[in-house]
């Protein structure tokens, strides 16, 4: 048994998503903004916490509109005003589904989620839903405010001088949002309904919204929570707060709230290790030392105190009718540990003499990651022991009493941990959940790990079918006048086992996982492309060198095989590609009216353009909307390969035609009176002799060709970055016309974006 999928809907950026979980280990990943923390709050709020935790800010802000229409109307109501149910609110009232696989044999966990007596194993579903505790209560109290407010403001006018305006007061309530925004925790309560499973729908291809299934006008909440004993439920939200001081007001009992390692461990200890609970044949010599401690400590406490008692006494209290005053301790295990110096962290040392005491430290004196870590690692196991009721019993270990599923809910456990332990951590956070006896004499009971993360190093640890992709879409996108977010499956993108998908695995292990917490993604295919792209942003597009952009080097032509990927991820892609030009898959310098066909796969499979054919001569005058295609208002992808060239020879003055065929080439060529009659070695110097020395443009164009071939592109990229006048060169006009329309792309969604100052903004190539 374990949970299949969650559909959260109506809960801040999350108008409706459905979010599949790994029957191990799920990662939320995704932009700045984009709804994994919104998912991670749904979960604690629906899951652990109480109604009251609920505010109003909680619900889409969409629905605004919609609850101060219903306020006018109740406002507005007589006596034949009939009451709306809850059923009527549904297409506003956050939700949680959660919908569980299960066997036959697991009948008795589900008893009350199964739909029929026809069941025979597989989905059953159930709704978390946020609604009016007693709408008719709410209706008369909000009736009962807002007459108030009308009688209030009436008075306001009455009193108001002749001669001056009425003042004006934002009196409490303004609007039935207004109301719900003081007493949503006091009016509103969860309540539970079962799903039908034959109902069960896929999300919505196009808009990636989950189809919910619609309550039946007769459907009635359950009586009880099912999931009390069906799920366990532990989380580790992100603010943990470490470091040397404390948060005043913070609860220490909720788990992973801040509370210091010595407190954590102490409370492992009393739960799980005291030898003062149950005692074993083991503890006897911990619990003699303890005893003879307390009898000496006793002695001492009483000679002490003896003076001052007999001080006391001088005063005529206790008399012989008055109980005597005795001092005496209790010790107990644990007061071992609750002091600040209960956890300490030795150092090695090579100064000190033979025999000398070890330097210590206590533990807000060491780094906070190793705080982090530690303390993480000792609440999975906290949450383990806690979920399999672990005593000091051997016969308390069984399965009976435990939850079939242990869901464990992680946020951003990356913060202040170095790039290797947030990879080693993620890699071994299930194992530790998983790490007992009892878990593998019951394979039945299991556990789900749901991590969110802005870290591309967590990302890439965990297998790609792991990824959960959180979009965030514009305001007015699909409809929706806010901006919200869809969540894509990454599992589906490839479907099964192929050459492809092992391809981009291979690579996003290789490279870091920016991808998934970017704006937008720029693809190129060589590595001077690589090392020139941010000089060029830094220089001419000062816009979107504020946004976050991810630039991908994927060597020898390998872009197209990133498009499922891309397409699932919704997220705006500049490729930017050779021409590779060729007769019969053979290389060949660019030429017009050559039967010329290029060789790029993505140019072959990536682009609208190819319906006209894979010609050279059509690619090299195709107008720039052909090189675009535009999926949705968002989502587009643009192709950027090398385009003509005007350029004047040196040696006879003539301006003719340049056709460059790499990234390289077009350089030189957009660039010719910088590169001419160039010094230094390898590209650099052979480039400006070919310059200098060709007659026509073809003889340019297949000198420049015949050098690349044999030429170190790397090594020419670095002597171009480090040429003093670098900052002067003309980037090649097709990376410039892709960068613009980036650029514009990305200015249609800068609402998404936290504020730049306006002379960036406006600052084109």
């Amino acid at each position: 048994m374990h949970i299949q999928h969650l559909e959260i809907a109506n809960f801040r950026k999350l108008l409706s998503v459905r979010i599949e979980l790994a029957p191990e280990t799920t990662i939320l990943v995704g932009a700045n903004n984009s709804g994994k923390s919104s998912a991670m709050l749904a979960l604690r709020k629906f899951l652990v916490s109480k109604a009251s935790a609920f505010r109003l800010q909680d619900l889409t802000l969409s629905h605004l509109a919609t609850i101060d229409g219903i306020g006018q109307a109740w406002e507005a109501a007589d006596a034949d005003f009939i009451m709306p149910v809850s059923n009527d609110w549904a297409n506003w009232l956050p939700t949680l589904d959660i919908w569980i696989k299960a066997s036959k044999g697991e009948l008795h966990h589900i008893r009350d989620l199964i739909p029929n007596f026809a069941w025979r194993g597989g989905h059953v579903g159930m709704r978390f839903r946020l609604e009016p505790d007693e709408m008719p209560k709410l209706f008369a109290d909000y009736r009962k405010e807002r007459a108030r407010v009308v009688l209030l403001q009436e008075e306001i006018q009455k009193i108001a001088p002749k001669d001056e305006a009425p003042q004006t007061l934002p009196l409490w309530p303004q609007s039935l949002h207004d109301y719900l925004n003081r007493r949503l925790g006091k009016t509103f309560k969860v309540r539970w309904y079962r799903l039908d499973p034959s109902q069960l729908q896929a999300p919505n291809p196009i808009t990636r919204t989950a189809n919910r299934q619609s309550l039946t006008a007769t459907a009635d909440p359950l009586e009880r929570n099912p999931l009390l004993n069906l799920i366990r439920i532990h989380e580790i939200n992100a603010q943990r707060g470490f470091g040397d001081s404390t948060d005043e007001g913070q609860d220490a009992g909720q788990s992973g709230s801040g509370k210091k390692l010595s407190e954590q461990l102490r409370a492992y200890y009393s739960r799980h290790l005291d030898p003062g609970d149950s005692p074993e044949v083991s503890d006897l010599e911990a619990l003699r030392a303890i005893e003879a401690a307390q009898t000496a400590f006793d002695t001492r406490l009483r000679s002490s105190f003896a003076p001052a008692l007999k001080e006391v006494e001088g005063l005529g209290y206790p008399n012989n009718s008055d109980p005597a005053i005795r001092v005496a301790t209790r010790l107990a295990p644990t007061d071992g540990m609750n002091h600040e110096a209960a956890v300490l962290f030795e150092l090695d040392s090579v100064a000190g003499a033979p025999g000398a005491p070890p330097l210590r430290l206590p533990e807000t004196s060491n780094g906070l990651g190793y705080q982090n870590l530690i303390s993480m690692i000792f609440q999975l196991m906290a949450f383990r022991d806690s979920w399999l009721k672990k005593g000091r019993s051997a016969d308390e270990q069984s399965a009976a009493g435990i939850e079939p599923i242990h869901l464990v809910l992680i946020e951003e456990p990356e913060a202040h941990l170095h790039v290797q332990v947030q990879q080693a951590f993620v890699k071994h956070a299930y194992h530790v959940l998983c790490n007992d006896a009892v878990l593998k004499d019951f394979p039945n009971l299991k556990t789900q790990l749901v991590v969110s993360t802005h870290s591309s190093h967590v990302a890439h640890e965990v297998d790609y079918e792991n990824l959960r992709y959180f979009r965030r879409l514009p305001s007015g996108m699909d409809g929706v006048p806010i901006p919200v977010s869809t969540v894509s499956n990454l599992s589906t993108v490839f479907g099964h086992a192929t050459q492809t998908k092992e391809f981009v695995t291979r690579y996003l292990r290789a490279q870091h996982a920016d991808l998934f917490f970017a704006d937008a993604v720029i693809l190129v295919e060589g590595a001077a492309e690589r090392m020139m792209l941010p000089h060029f942003l830094r220089q001419h597009f000062r816009f979107l060198d504020q946004c976050y952009i991810t630039v991908l080097d994927i060597g020898g032509s390998h872009a197209h095989r990133l498009r499922p990927l891309i397409d699932s991820l919704g997220i705006v892609t500049l490729v930017i590609t050779d021409l590779d030009a060729g007769i019969l898959q053979v290389a060949k310098p660019v030429e017009r009216a050559a039967r010329q066909m290029t060789n790029n796969p993505t140019l072959r499979h990536w682009m609208k353009a190819t319906k006209l054919g894979h010609d050279i001569d059509t690619l090299l005058d195709l107008p720039a909307e052909q090189k675009t295609q535009q999926i949705d208002f968002l989502f587009a992808i643009r192709i950027a390969y090398q385009t003509p060239i005007s350029i004047r020879l040196p040696k006879t003055g003539a301006v003719v035609e340049a056709l460059p065929n790499t990234f390289e080439d077009s350089l030189v060529l957009s660039n010719v009176k910088h590169f001419a009659g160039k010094s230094g070695r390898g590209l650099m110097r052979a480039f400006g002799k070919a310059i200098e020395a060709a007659e026509t443009s073809t003889d340019l164009g297949t000198a420049l060709f015949n050098k690349l071939r044999d030429g170190d592109k790397a090594e020419f990229a670095l002597q171009v970055l480090a040429d003093s006048q670098f900052a002067q060169l003309n980037v090649p006009a097709y990376i410039l016309e892709g960068l613009d329309w980036l650029q514009s792309k990305l200015k249609m969604k800068s609402k998404e974006f936290l504020l730049i100052p306006s002379a960036i903004v406006e600052v084109t190539p």
